[in-house]
């Protein structure tokens, strides 16, 4: 089994090697004779301990200034540290505790009290990682229950409404086809790069789990609807956002969140006369811009009850027209460079 390593921080070398004496046994024992030395050992990865045994008192970087800078690191943050101290020294103690300090041994050393600290607070480390690892665990579950939850009432939406058992499938092809155009050319670096390609992708067959609240006198009406009758459609986005939104909470991850992105805004528009909220140009989160052209693509070549299906190129010219009013002209840019793309995969799922 391997041991776990202790770093001795002290200006003495006497101090130094008592301490090593008394607990070589069980541990792998490293040394560093200044403060300086051991943020170099540590922030370096030289050496990263399972606990540090630090002197307070030494030149050039005392040991508050080692643990600041320890504490400021994720590499070293959650290392216990134990300061060193002489037993009739005026020690801050409360100032040490504060700074993230676990406990002090004193000077002299009694082998005993030193073999005991170091033991219950690498006991103590092992069971908070140990319980850090469950919690991630337990959040990773249901984190993936919420998604399966989302995902089964997507496919109760397919099932439900006849016309949209492609659509979800295409949404999500359409959406990865533009996102990695974008990337990959001239609009890295100006809006693509910053989002999680793949988790907008996984995100978007979810965007219209709202139409589950829609009469299926409305939904599946096989003619154009009243104004009436649309403006209960509308209400999919704002419901489909909200139910998201009861499984949203601080710890999640930004599947969620482009869930509810995507549910709540892809029926904005660019000159902020879209629905639910308005929003306008940039307000309107990137996911949800790029969904609003890849979702009303494939309506404009899909045939509905309502009109027959227009042919690729009407669609993209019927796109175009809308760049700067209804749609991101920017997106529309990238569109036109690649739209024979959205003809295969429409093609091919027909």
């Amino acid at each position: 089994m391997k041991k776990d390593t202790i770093l001795i921080v002290d200006d003495i070398e006497t101090n130094r090697i008592i301490l090593e004496n008394i607990l070589q046994d069980k541990y792998e024992i490293l040394q560093a004779g200044s403060g300086i030395d051991a943020t170099a050992m540590m922030l370096s990865g030289e050496a990263i301990p399972s606990i540090v045994l630090l002197d307070i008192m030494m030149p050039e970087m005392d040991g508050y200034e080692v643990l600041e800078i320890m504490k400021s690191h994720s590499e070293t943050a959650k290392i216990p540290v134990l300061f060193i101290t002489a037993a009739d020294s005026e020690t801050n103690e409360s100032k040490g505790l504060s700074l993230g300090a676990v406990d002090y041994i004193s000077k002299p050393f009694n082998p005993e009290v030193v073999k005991v600290r170091v033991e219950n607070h690498l006991k103590l480390r092992s069971y908070s990682e140990s319980l850090e690892e469950m919690v991630k665990i337990k959040t990773a579950e249901l984190l993936r229950t919420k998604e399966k939850i989302l995902e089964t009432m997507a496919n109760i939406i397919e099932y439900r409404d006849m016309e949209s058992g492609h659509h979800v499938k295409r949404t999500s092809d359409l959406t990865k086809a533009l996102i990695d155009y974008m990337y990959l050319n001239k609009y890295e670096g100006r809006i693509i790069d910053a989002v999680d390609h793949d988790t907008i992708i996984k995100a978007v067959p979810l965007h219209d789990i709202g139409k589950i609240s829609i009469p299926d006198s409305i939904l599946l009406k096989p003619a154009r609807l009243t104004n009436e009758e649309f403006e209960i459609i509308k209400t999919h986005a704002a419901i489909g956002s909200d139910i998201v939104k009861t499984m949203l909470d601080e710890d999640d991850t930004q599947y969620l969140t482009y869930c509810y992105d995507i549910c709540r805004y892809h029926h904005e528009r660019w000159d902020g006369k879209g629905y639910p909220d308005g929003l306008a140009g940039e307000e309107i989160p990137l996911s949800s811009r790029i969904l609003a052209i890849v979702d009303v693509y494939d309506a404009l070549v899909s045939t509905r009850v309502y009109k027959p299906a227009f042919p690729h190129e009407k669609a993209i010219e019927i796109i175009n027209e809308g760049a700067g009013t209804q749609f991101d002209p920017v997106i529309v840019a990238a569109l036109l460079e690649m739209n024979e793309k959205f003809r295969q995969i429409h093609d091919s799922s027909s």
